[in-house]
């Protein structure tokens, strides 16, 4: 990995995150030593997190890690759900829809743990269940412009997992939620994948608007 790939995962982990706050003015010089590299390949880096959305270089001022308005959200969540209804019709159409009976009962159990106490280690199995789901979609459909498309929508929902992080009935619903995805899929119904999954998106959007992102 060079100084650049090094530079960038660094400060993607850091922003996704919540290391970074947004807003936060990632200062050349500073951000250089700290991560032991030079200028040239921070810079590199630092373009490269803009064109993903994690960061905004502002010619004459320098770099801040981006923000998310209200309206950021809104239109984010968006482009989400017509991604990702697409997404969930096309694993309900595949020949392999039945891999995902698994992963349904995997959301089961989770509901089970973290109707017992959500606590952070709880939260984060939760969490890293998610992720399978998202590459057992990206697998199965196996097209690298629509997982292309979805992965910066995926690094910006990670920021705002803070907040569902702070609300146990929310994360219960979120699982219940997955678990009826999963099943839909399963069960090759298209029209119920991609309604459970527009119910879930909308759900998580309602959330985070009413706690004030």
């Amino acid at each position: 990995m060079n100084q650049s790939e090094r530079a960038y995962a660094r400060l993607r982990g850091e922003i996704i995150g919540g290391e970074l706050a947004p807003g936060a003015h990632l200062h050349e010089v500073q951000v250089a030593e700290r991560l032991s590299v030079s200028r040239t390949p921070l810079r590199q880096a630092l373009q490269r997190l803009d064109r993903e959305g994690l960061v905004k270089v502002v010619p004459g001022r320098g770099a801040f890690v981006s923000e998310l308005s209200l309206s950021d959200v809104r239109h984010l969540f968006q482009l989400r759900e017509a991604l990702e209804t697409h997404a969930a019709r096309l694993c309900a159409r595949s020949a392999r829809c039945r891999e995902f009976h698994s992963l349904e009962e995997e959301f089961g159990h989770q509901h089970t743990v973290l109707a017992d106490g959500a606590r952070a280690r709880e939260l984060d199995d939760y969490y890293e269940l998610t992720e399978r789901l998202d590459r057992q979609i990206d697998e199965v459909v196996a097209n690298p412009y629509l997982t292309a498309a979805m992965e910066p929508i995926r690094d910006q929902l990670r920021r705002l997992r803070r907040i569902a992080r702070r609300s146990p009935e929310r994360v219960l619903l979120s699982a219940t939620e997955h678990a009826t995805v999963c099943r839909a899929i399963a069960g090759g119904d298209e029209d119920a994948a991609a309604a459970a999954t527009a119910l879930h998106i909308g759900n998580s959007l309602r959330h985070i608007l009413e706690a004030g992102a």
